[in-house]
């Protein structure tokens, strides 16, 4: 079976896993997100003896697949050509328990019989030593124990364990429960306990859905972008990962193979804009925890652009051999040299997140005084390294150049620092960062500007463009009507855009010319069309991203322009929030409803 994206994640933010069409758990790592792969066939070619969870049908003739409204559970319905039927859920057990969240490190399964006489062969087969060879196993009377590399599983199941072990073909007559998690006793009966945390989970979700402030049009996909999103927080820590994979490429056989399972302080802080923008402000609330460990840790000195999900700083980059690579594409990668590089981007995605505390009443920890003159060290940073060379936004490994999106987050760490003060009655340091932001703004002006062309550039001194100079209107920086902003939208429209889709930039990079379209920026695209007064313009290529969608309703990092298959991890934080700005922004008034 020939890998693809069209994948379902289910997950309770402290671990998850993607669903193949036909039921198969094909990716899935614990006992965290960045660990070693418990399910690894997503990345061992086109057909791998083991790091898959299937459940077959007999002489299967047809396959449904969709979540459960408004939660991350999946069903699926297996129909054979008899007419014999089965269905499939799946989830993460996720609900208030001996009030506090229950979120154990496992997956469970129910599985019904729905219609004839259906025969299953249940094939569970978990990896271990990064997909290398399949996990040793033992047994008792109605557990399997999996000794994988990072974490011992136990199935727990009112399954005879033979047929599992020996993946016997056998006539399912009633429902069976499955719950793979922490190598402990099961304290109750399986099956009527596996069947109640079904129901407290989906009651879970379909509430947290419910406070969700959402815009007219598009619920459905901001829904399911919202859910997706809350899936990849790493809750104890606060901690948000840009993607749930590893080395999906972002084309075809490009060596543009990355391990995504970290958090970016930069694509969190697009993720939890986003999400406030929901009224989602537990994600937020808690993110901010996970800043504030960040901040204390560098002592106003240098901060990563990425760290582990447990706040590792060191998350270096290897190859792993032992697995073929998604459809036999290598390299794997585990860890992301980006943790060595230089991104001064990621001051201003620290300050701007963070001064919300000081304004917004409804978290149970605001923002204080003392909490103030510690961004100020952040602060300081910003505007020491405003014009300094760095990797830039994109990452590039040989590659150092004042990026003027950088520099345009030291000047918005300096301008939200300027409000922050005086919102909280401090006059003077009010003046010195307003002071500050007006001479990063002026360095800028002077020297990413191309009078000539009227456009700014992508870098100090440059001339080439990238697509983050769209974010000057969303940071403030300028208004979208500036003749500037104008003249560097036109150029970015004329120069960036294949079809109805968006490259970050052109000019060839460490691994040579992109070829496919990258999904944020065709997001940001979208929104500077409608502040351009281009609305339904927006509103068509709005509706065609929404079409490229997999049937889970979701996206990865990249599109390829001549086909628009996906590629690049998935799924991608970065494209989920383009999902919800866009419909946000784009969506007619609830006015037009009541």
């Amino acid at each position: 079976m020939r890998p693809n994206l069209d994948l379902a994640p289910i997950g309770n933010c402290a671990v998850s896993a993607l669903i193949d069409r036909s039921g198969r758990f094909v990716w899935a790592c614990a006992p965290r997100v960045d660990g070693d792969p418990v399910f690894s066939a997503l990345m061992d070619g086109d057909a791998p003896s083991h790091g898959f969870w299937a459940i077959e049908l007999e002489d299967l003739a047809a396959v449904e697949q969709a979540y459960v409204r408004n939660t991350p559970v999946l069903r699926t319905v297996l129909t054979a050509e008899n007419g014999a039927a089965v269905e499939i859920l799946d989830f993460a057990p996720r609900h208030i328990k001996h009030s506090r969240t229950y979120r154990p490190i496992a997956f469970a399964r129910i599985v019904r019989p729905l219609n004839g006489a259906p025969r299953i062969t249940i094939r569970l087969r978990p990896s271990t030593d990064w997909g290398a060879r399949r996990a040793p196993q033992t047994s008792g009377s109605n557990h399997i124990r999996y000794m994988c590399a990072d974490i011992v599983l136990r199935l727990t199941t009112n399954c005879p364990v033979s047929h599992v072990m020996d993946e016997r073909t056998f006539r399912l007559e009633g429902d069976m429960a499955f719950f793979l998690g922490p190598d402990e006793g099961y304290d109750q009966e399986v099956r009527a306990g596996v069947a109640s945390t079904l129901d407290r989970t989906v009651a879970y979700w379909k509430e947290w859905t419910r406070t969700l402030y959402l815009p007219l049009e598009w619920q459905e996909a901001v829904i399911r972008a919202a859910i997706t999103l809350k899936l990849c927080v790493y809750e104890e820590t606060g901690a948000i990962v840009a993607a749930m994979t590893t080395s999906v490429p972002e084309f075809p056989e490009s060596g543009r193979n990355w391990d995504y399972r970290y958090c970016w302080v930069r694509d969190a802080y697009y993720t939890v804009r986003a999400l406030n923008r929901l009224g989602a402000v537990d994600i937020l609330e808690n993110y901010l925890g996970y800043l504030r460990n960040l901040v204390d840790a560098s002592k106003g000195g240098h901060v990563q652009p990425v760290y582990g999900v447990g706040l590792e700083a060191d998350i270096g980059e290897r190859i792993v051999d032992s697995v073929a690579g998604y459809r036999g594409m290598k390299p794997v990668r585990v860890g992301n040299q980006a943790h060595e590089h230089l991104q001064h981007d990621v001051y201003g995605q620290i300050v701007l997140p963070l001064v919300q505390a000081f304004f917004d009443e409804r978290l149970l920890r605001p923002g204080s005084v003392e909490d103030f003159h510690t961004l100020e060290q952040v602060g300081d940073r910003a505007f020491s390294m405003h014009d300094q060379t760095d990797a830039g936004l994109w990452e590039f490994r040989t590659i150092a150049r004042v990026h003027t999106y950088s520099s345009m987050m030291c000047w918005a760490a300096c301008n939200r620092l300027g409000k922050a003060a005086r919102h909280l009655g401090l006059e003077e340091r009010a003046e010195l960062w307003d002071e500050r932001a007006r001479l990063i703004r002026a360095r800028i002006e002077a020297e990413a500007y191309l009078p000539h062309e009227g456009r700014f550039a992508a870098s100090f001194g440059g001339t080439e463009l990238d697509a983050s100079l769209l974010q000057m209107t969303d940071l403030g920086f300028l208004d979208a009507r500036d003749p500037r902003q104008v003249k560097t939208f036109e150029a970015i429209e004329r120069d960036l855009k294949r079809g109805g889709y968006l490259f970050r930039y052109i000019h060839p990079d460490d691994f040579g010319e992109p070829e496919t379209a990258f999904n944020f920026c065709t997001f940001w695209f979208i929104e500077a069309l409608h502040l351009n007064g281009r609305t339904e313009e927006a509103r068509t290529i709005f509706e065609e991203m929404l079409s490229r969608r997999t049937h889970a309703g979701l996206l990865s990092e990249d599109i390829a322009i001549q086909d628009g298959e996906l590629w690049g991890n998935y799924p991608q934080t970065y494209s989920l929030v383009g999902i919800i700005n866009c419909a946000v922004l784009l969506s007619r008034s609830w006015q037009d409803a009541r």
